[in-house]
């Protein structure tokens, strides 16, 4: 943390102008262990969050949305963020770079469910703790949810009972975080029978998107949801009367977001808007006007991004910003509001949810989104036993086997391309890839050398893979932010090997060649992303194939499982005891997730040929019955 005295500003040295015009006339400065300071010149702030729903479940944001008055009326004393975007399109991933105010790919939490919680960066803390050193009272109820180690001083309190009204001093400002789960994808997990349930909302009256099949289950699954942004609203309104009671609504900023998007089928879990822009509206106190410096009832389109919430929490209590952190301030006194209506870029990912594997990394600069889609022969609509617990998925997967669907929503099943540009304003859905229109090949250009240059500099933990992560002898799970800085050139080169796929194939040829080549005591992780750009040029690359069966007896068994990836779809090779032999080799549970990811996507595609039966694991592998490999193997052998 960069040195400073003392560690908490005095409000008047920033802000006076604004101060005298908006706010309480201050005491004096704050002490240096921050807790003798007057209470005047520290608001508090409260984080309400819903999971799982994007913006435009909530009219606030979008016509097709639902009402919301208590949420409304936060805004008309208060700021809303018209593009506030998760990094993440999951819980885990999502709140663990809202705790720590870093890319998750950088530090090494961006696989959901954690094999294992890594540590932070050195010398960073979960940004609570630096709250709490300065004398607020930090309290969560109750969801944490994080893929790093928690330090034992960020929260006073994180339980069910946890509130703002414990704090043992009155005096003192505090930090408080509400979750609620009320609008959880589960929410949706409801039978054939519960459909007899009537909905408030019409669902002969929504909007759905153009993706969706337009049948009776889907409009009911949306009705059903936007009902629950109902008991959300008043959930919010909940939380806002007990500030009031408390004395305590006009000292506090409250903070009103989804915790990533959702939650109908293609949302949470996927790196659409659908998954990562979500609803935010800022109530500002009337004694702390100033920090906002807006107009309240304003609505900005600066970006703001989860790694900005930890550091503008601090830069309205005045603390200094710690080092090692991504984000940036967007309100309070290290925010300019003019550089915040600036802002137009979000950077998205997309790794492991649960048992389902696929890369995915995205960068959003004002309308226009490029995704890059580094396993693009991967459906969407790959099986992941959780998310098709929902009916509308199952009936979408049904109508896609039967060919019923037409246009926009038969692409969840099919390959995608590798790289996707869309106008947003044009096209909010993304249905219409522009990556090949003649008319956009500069800013496809200019936005993949960007989100390059993005991923090479943070360096992205993902191109190690989190297999050899978990597996490395070199301390990779110690430090992870380190580890990777240590092998940012392996990431490079890793990166622009999977990026040959970008070119056209006579031009990759002969760096695929090399890069496939069998040399055991070459770097494996070459031949395994040349072999991801092999099956995303597909047919085009079967002039490969004999390099590519010489691969099925590498030493690493992840080669060797891309190497059965491509065979199996584009070859008559028989690569079934090469995939058996693969999965008894495994020495993790992220390795055979991978491989496992691949059978099943072999499977439910290209019809592969695979006995469940016959798997084989390593005996010193602890594999639970309820672990994300048995969620696997379970649905191969029909069990789910």
């Amino acid at each position: 943390m960069k040195s400073f005295d003392p560690p908490v500003r005095c409000f008047a040295a920033g802000l006076a102008l604004g101060l005298l015009l908006f706010a309480p006339i201050v005491g004096e400065t704050r002490a240096a262990d921050g807790k003798d300071a007057d209470r005047s010149q520290r608001p508090n702030v409260v984080w309400i969050m819903s999971e799982d729903n994007s913006a435009d479940y909530l009219r606030h944001f979008d016509p097709a949305g639902a009402p919301a008055p208590n949420i409304e009326a936060m805004a008309a004393h208060g700021v809303t963020f018209d593009n506030a975007f998760s990094n993440a399109p999951v819980c885990s991933v999502a709140r663990t770079t809202l705790i720590t105010g870093c890319y998750a790919p950088r530090i090494g939490t961006q696989f959901h469910r954690k094999h294992i919680a890594v540590p932070m960066p050195e010398g960073l803390q979960m940004f609570p703790a630096y709250l709490r050193a300065a004398g607020y009272y930090t309290t969560n109820n109750n969801k944490e949810d994080y893929n790093a180690v928690k330090g034992s001083d960020v929260w006073s309190d994180s339980s069910k009972n946890a509130s703002w009204k414990k704090r043992p001093d009155k005096s003192m400002p505090f930090f408080h975080v509400r979750t609620f789960t009320e609008s959880h994808e589960s929410r949706l997990h409801f039978s054939e029978k519960e459909m007899q349930q009537k909905t408030q909302t019409d669902p002969d009256s929504v909007k759905l998107q153009e993706y969706f099949p337009d049948t009776p289950l889907f409009r009911y699954t949306r009705a059903r949801y936007l009902d629950r942004m109902a008991v959300i609203d008043e959930l919010v309104g909940g939380v806002i009367d007990e500030l009031r009671a408390d004395g305590e609504l006009e000292n506090t900023f409250v903070f009103y977001f989804g915790d990533h998007g959702g939650v109908l089928p293609r949302s949470k879990g996927y790196t659409y808007e659908s998954g990562l822009h979500v609803p935010l509206v800022v109530r500002v106190p009337e004694n702390f006007k100033s920090l906002a410096a807006r107009e309240l009832g304003s609505r900005t389109q600066g970006f703001v991004e989860f790694v900005d919430f930890g550091p503008t929490v601090l830069s309205l209590a005045g603390i200094e910003q710690p080092e090692g952190v991504d984000g940036k301030p967007f309100l309070g006194m290290d925010a300019d509001p003019e550089k915040v209506d600036r802002r137009d870029e979000a950077f998205g990912y997309a790794d492991r949810f649960d048992e389902k594997y696929e890369l995915v990394r995205t960068l959003r600069i004002g309308n226009y989104k490029y995704v890059r889609n580094f396993e693009s022969f991967y459906p969407d609509g790959l099986q992941n036993n959780y998310r098709y617990i929902c009916l509308a998925y199952r009936q979408w997967r049904e109508l896609y086997n039967q060919g019923k669907l037409t246009g926009a929503a038969k692409q969840f099943y099919e390959a995608k391309a590798p790289e996707a540009l869309y106008d947003l304003k044009t096209d909010p859905n993304e249905v219409n890839n522009l990556a090949g229109d003649p008319d956009h090949e500069s800013r496809l250009r200019q936005m993949r050398d960007r989100l390059d240059d993005r991923l090479k500099s943070l360096p992205d933990l993902s191109f190690l893979t989190e297999a050899m992560i978990v597996d490395a002898e070199d301390g990779a799970l110690k430090n992870p932010t380190a580890y990777g800085q240590s092998h940012s050139g392996q990431i490079t080169s890793y990166i622009d090997t999977v990026n040959l796929a970008l070119l056209p194939f006579d031009e990759a040829l002969p760096q695929l060649q090399v890069a496939l080549e069998n040399d055991q005591d070459k770097d494996p992780w070459i031949r395994y992303w040349a072999l991801v750009a092999c099956s995303t040029f597909g047919d085009e690359a079967k002039e490969l194939i004999p390099e590519i069966k010489d691969l099925l007896l590498d030493r690493e068994p992840l080669v060797v499982t891309r190497a059965v990836e491509y065979l199996a779809v584009h070859s008559d090779i028989d690569t079934t005891p090469y995939m058996y032999r693969s999965l008894e080799r495994a020495t993790n549970e992220p390795e055979l997730l991978l491989m496992l990811n691949t059978v099943v996507f072999l499977r439910d595609f290209h019809g592969y040929k695979i006995d469940a039966d016959r798997f084989q694991f390593l005996p010193g592998l602890s594999i639970g019955p309820k672990s994300e490999v048995m969620r696997r193997v379970d649905y191969l052998k029909g069990k789910i």
